[in-house]
């Protein structure tokens, strides 16, 4: 028998793959694993979608850039950050999550979806976005001292209204469970720590 490390030794084995969804949007895959036992189960279910980044943007105030948008989802209008979707769809592994792609992806998701721009940029953290089922990423980054320099540029799919908030109110939004994208309270975590007031 081989010798495995910790690692190899929990890992499974994917012995069939059904791809039941695949358009331009979404991967969803039917798929059958062998654990690290030897048996074999099936159904797991897992997607491919667009690596995405979240602006943490506070303009020269230091009041708060947020949005609010329906989210299909939950089914209810949140109140959240920017962001936005790469170009390329998928994981890290097939170059579509490269720093230098989120980065313009950020840029252009800030000034289409709130008119603001920013010359104080900071890569804050690259996370899977829900490891348990999908295998796309989320880039976070904080934006600071923007400033307003267009309309709002969306796609046919956003409708959107354009909201400033202080530090305070995004607490109470976060306590209250009225700021609820989890990756977006991420990266509010983050810029608080990378930026104690």
């Amino acid at each position: 028998m081989e010798n495995k490390t910790p690692e190899e030794a929990l890992a499974w084995e994917e012995v069939r793959c059904e791809h039941v969804i695949h358009d331009e949007w979404m991967d969803l895959r039917k798929l059958a694993y062998r654990f690290p036992n030897g048996q074999v189960f099936e159904p797991f279910y897992s997607y491919s979608r667009r690596n995405y980044a979240v602006i943490v943007a506070s303009d020269e105030e230091g009041r708060y850039i947020c949005v609010r948008q329906f989210r299909q989802g939950i089914r209810e209008v949140t109140t959240e950050f920017p962001a936005g979707g790469l170009e390329k769809m998928g994981g890290r592994e097939d170059g579509a999550g490269s720093e230098e792609d989120a980065m313009k992806a950020a840029k252009r998701e800030l000034l289409e979806e709130t008119g603001y721009e920013s010359d104080e940029w900071e890569h804050l953290l690259t996370v899977p976005s829900n490891a348990t089922i999908a295998d796309n990423y989320a880039f976070i980054y904080s934006a600071k001292n923007c400033r307003k320099v267009a309309d709002l540029h969306l796609d046919e799919t956003e409708f959107i209204r354009v909201e400033l908030h202080d530090a305070k109110e995004i607490e109470e939004m976060i306590r209250s469970g009225r700021f609820q994208q989890s990756v977006h309270i991420l990266g509010w975590l983050l810029a608080q720590r990378a930026d104690p007031k």
